[in-house]
């Protein structure tokens, strides 16, 4: 049970997080930005207390919202984000307010994709090589490229937002040229070495120092291919018994990874490479946050464990007592991904949920919504379905199915059409041509 003085502070709304506090009497307040009021889609429910920040990212905007909230004078007793980008500043604000919250220089070895490849490279664990690109504006022609292929992405980006493969230097000074003429918002890149394998992810809980748990799973294919191919994401989990070659091969990375990293207590998020002919594990990043996606509802669905929970309870310093279940079968996810137009009418949570296997979805855009062509990150979506299945092979059949079932009862106005191809196209889904041309009197 929480103290009486106890009072946590949330940077951005977590849904699970909130239900948590809720259920562990923990008082909260939750500081959210401009974003989430105008989406108008995740809730800040009662008791919680909701501070509206202009800029949640900068620690000023946060402390001038909570002074003027009255909280300027209130001891928090923990700060708590799932939300990446937020990282350090929670980590900063932690250290201002004497709040329990992970140190500045953990959080950013979780944030700078560069240093926390070098903390691994220098802890003798598998990870591709990687160079910092300073400033990617001015990259100069002689730049040393120190592989013939690599990934390009933010130095702190996410998502595999702005992440490109380049195919030696002309391809990197090309790519560097659209982004400057673009004036994309990141200047700072890492180049890594490209790196072949399964994707597999590892989410788990750490508390004081000690790995609690943690569930394996694997992306059908890499992230980056499912973004060129503009395909659905689609996730599953590991089986710990039926497959319990993948959790010794990847145990040893992930324990090492964690202990080189320095995260002692929290939920964490871990990516790595997974050679199916040599067996080879190559770390590939880690976040200190929940998964996103589906990955809290796969990870309860699967073993019974609530990292949303579990992340309030290793912020307030208490450990978590996990009752891990494994349930028989395979959980895995998929995307439903947007085309380019404005969304006019899909199928329902409720409706997707009727479906057989269909345990939990979500639908994320409103309608009416105006949606862009291919996904420019991996959190582009109509909205996420997870399904329970006997086996890996039933999962992706049934993956397979549902993506067809609600694609044909997606309604989608296209994009830049005139008006009398937007004319055909009503005729097309209405099967009518009420809206004709009438004249009175006749």
């Amino acid at each position: 049970m929480p103290a009486e003085s106890e009072l946590m502070l949330i940077l951005a709304p977590d849904r699970y997080v909130l239900r948590a506090c809720r259920k562990l009497g923990v008082p909260h307040v939750v500081v959210y930005g401009a974003r989430h009021r105008d989406l108008a889609f995740q809730e800040i429910p009662a008791p919680a207390i909701p501070v509206f920040c202009e800029d949640h990212h900068k620690p000023e905007a946060v402390l001038t919202a909570l002074h003027r909230a009255g909280f300027g004078d209130r001891q928090f007793t923990a700060v708590q984000t799932t939300i990446e980008p937020l990282l350090i500043t929670a980590s900063v604000l932690g250290r201002a307010l004497g709040a329990r919250v992970l140190s500045p220089t953990t959080a950013v070895l979780f944030r700078d994709k560069f240093l926390q490849k070098q903390r691994i490279a220098d802890a003798g664990l598998a990870t591709a090589r990687s160079v910092l690109i300073e400033d990617i504006f001015a990259l100069e022609p002689d730049f040393p490229m120190p592989f013939e292929r690599g990934v390009l992405k933010p130095v702190t980006g996410l998502a595999t937002q702005t992440t490109s493969v380049v195919d030696g230097i002309d391809d990197l000074l090309a790519t560097a040229r659209r982004y400057r003429q673009q004036r994309i918002s990141a200047r700072t890149f890492v180049l890594e070495e490209f790196v072949t394998g399964d994707e597999w992810t590892a989410d788990g809980v750490v508390s004081d120092g000690e790995l609690l748990f943690y569930g394996l799973g694997r992306y059908e294919q890499p992230c980056l291919t499912t973004l060129q191919d503009n395909a659905p994401l689609s996730m599953r989990k590991f089986d710990p018994h039926s497959e319990s070659w993948a959790y010794q091969a990847a145990d040893d990375m992930v324990r090492a990874a964690l202990d080189a990293l320095g995260l002692t207590d929290g939920v964490f998020h871990m990516e790595l490479f997974h050679d199916p002919l040599s067996g080879r594990v190559v770390f590939s990043e880690c976040a200190a946050r929940r998964g996103g996606a589906l990955t809290e509802e796969e990870i309860l669905a699967k073993f019974g464990v609530d990292l949303g929970e579990a992340a309030v309870q290793c912020a307030l310093g208490w450990k978590p007592d996990l009752d891990v279940r494994v349930r028989t079968g395979t959980v895995g996810s998929v995307y439903f991904t947007s085309r380019p137009g404005t969304l006019a009418a899909c199928p329902s949570p409720a409706e997707l949920t009727d479906l057989p296997d269909v345990s939990f979805a979500r639908i994320e855009l409103p309608i009416g919504y105006r949606m862009a062509g291919a996904a420019e990150s991996t959190t582009t979506r109509i909205g996420m379905a997870m399904i329970n299945a006997a086996d890996p092979q039933s999962l992706e059949r049934r993956r397979a199915e549902v993506l067809q079932w609600f694609d044909e009862r997606l309604v989608v106005i296209p994009a830049a059409t005139t008006g009398a191809e937007l004319r055909d196209w009503h005729r097309r889904v209405s099967g009518t041509d009420e809206f004709a041309d009438v004249l009175y009197g006749e």
